[in-house]
């Protein structure tokens, strides 16, 4: 079936419609990735999103349940240049169009990804929709219409759910969490309890726990003005451990300030150089805000990782308080495994303040 990717400065796009059929909306967003698109689909930061994915084939490994990310993928549809109808892998349970069917998410396929790519980081972030007919309304439409705010309330979990360890005590702020990041927990013995996003300082204390973690999430960060006063009160009594979104909000609750990148980091081979060791590594990213790096000059906050190619901020710790964050995925799933250390420092931090 014939449908139409519009944006919202008037540029369109034909290409063939796969996956649901409904027509979709939001900010349209590029991932650079060559694999890991099932963890992509399945990652909350991409709430409300318009899922595009540089890569000319995906889909080519099908797609299975150990891999998401989340139960409930939340992207609003995903755009590619050729998906394969016929996947070859000894895991796969189903292809990317059943996959996307089953979670009622649009697809839109023969569309040349690279120029809109290119398109948008020229132009900077865009709404877009995907449409069946263009009408003479269809562009003003686009543009009027507002994009959501505070996607973590869609994306947090209702309920606290555990997972029962006889190791570290820790406590998972739930702002749109990857399951990769209770796997790292779990490698690590941790016996962890998810919070949603809503939960108080209190609540969080009430639970004894030995370190808080913070996680990822989609959306602007000062959409979330209650977890700022909750960290304030955290990071003071125990270690904290910040990631992606939970680094911004971490700068925000330090007195920093955040900003909307042009077209954010999403892919799975962002450079990032550890400061205290001058070591590169390679970085798996999906954020489309980045703490100003000149508003932290009044703070207790110290730089401790940079992003080689554009300098945004990509790590901080507290100067008085065990507490650090940085803005990549250490987790990596998908991608590079190079940070994943960063857990087992969280891990010392819990030990020298629990003794």
């Amino acid at each position: 079936m014939k449908r139409y990717l519009v944006l919202e400065d008037g540029s369109i796009y034909e290409g063939q419609g796969f996956g649901d059929m409904h027509e979709a909306f939001g900010e349209i967003v590029f991932n650079t990735g060559m694999s890991g698109y099932q963890e992509s689909i399945t990652d909350q930061s991409y709430n409300g999103e318009i899922l595009l994915f540089t890569y000319p084939l995906i889909g080519n490994y099908g797609l299975n349940r150990d891999d998401d990310e989340s139960l409930h993928p939340t992207c609003r549809a995903v755009v590619v240049h050729e998906y394969a109808r016929r996947p070859g892998n000894w895991r796969q349970k189903l292809n990317l169009d059943e996959y996307l069917k089953m979670h009622k998410i649009p697809g839109i396929t023969a569309i040349d990804t690279r120029a809109v790519t290119r398109h948008i980081r020229q132009r900077g972030s865009l709404k877009a929709a995907i449409v069946d007919e263009i009408q003479t309304d269809t562009v003003t439409n686009l543009k009027q219409q507002p994009l959501p705010h505070n996607q973590v309330l869609q994306s947090t979990t209702n309920n606290p759910y555990p997972g029962p360890a006889t190791g570290h005590k820790v406590v998972v702020v739930d702002f749109g969490l990857k399951n990769s990041i209770l796997r790292q927990l779990a490698q690590r013995n941790c016996d962890f309890i998810v919070m949603p996003a809503t939960s108080t300082a209190a609540q969080i204390l009430a639970l004894d726990p030995d370190g808080v973690l913070l996680s990822n999430g989609p959306g602007d960060p000062k959409d979330l003005p209650q977890a700022l006063t909750m960290i304030q009160i955290i990071e003071k009594k125990v270690p904290l451990f910040g990631i992606c979104l939970g680094h911004q909000l971490f700068a925000l609750a330090n007195g920093a300030d955040t900003y909307k990148l042009k077209f954010g980091h999403r892919g799975f081979n962002h450079p990032v150089r550890d400061l205290a060791t001058q070591k590169i590594g390679f970085t798996a990213q999906n954020h489309g805000y980045a703490v100003d790096r000149a508003s932290l000059a009044q703070t207790d906050l110290v730089i401790t990782h940079e992003e080689i190619n554009d300098h945004t901020v990509e790590g901080l710790r507290h100067k008085q308080y065990p507490a650090f964050s940085v803005q990549f995925h250490p987790d990596a799933a998908p991608g590079p495994h190079d940070n994943v250390a960063l857990f087992d420092h969280f891990i010392k931090l819990m030990d020298q303040y629990t003794c």
